[in-house]
């Protein structure tokens, strides 16, 4: 079990260190914002700063992809990109299809290419 699990003080450090304090703060924000208005003009401006950001980093890592990734064609990264706009759009605005068809497009892809 000790091979599978690897070493376990890695680990305890991990959960100790990464996990407890980000679940503290989860639950803070759980426990303050739970009877926040999500329609109030805070949330919509954070929404707005939060989607700006994430689109930010995907453009980031389309145009000048980081490690393994650098590897990947041009063309296949735009089109996964596309595939998995496309999909979403047409599965009534599913995130998960959209990450989902990108994911396949570019393993496809890669994998065509050798």
């Amino acid at each position: 079990m000790s091979t599978f699990i690897g070493d376990w003080h890695a680990l305890l450090v991990l959960v100790i260190a990464g996990f407890l304090p980000n679940e503290a703060w989860r639950m803070l924000g759980l426990w303050f914002g739970g009877g926040v208005d999500e329609g109030s003009e805070l949330l919509v401006w954070v929404r707005a700063v939060a989607t700006a950001i994430l689109a930010g980093v995907i453009a980031q890592i389309l145009v000048l992809p980081p490690g393994a990734l650098a590897s990947v064609p041009d063309w296949l990264r735009y089109g996964a990109v596309a595939a998995g706009f496309a999909a979403f759009m047409l599965t009534q605005r599913s995130i998960f299809a959209g990450v989902v068809c990108g994911e396949i497009v570019m393993l496809a892809g890669k994998w065509w290419l050798g």
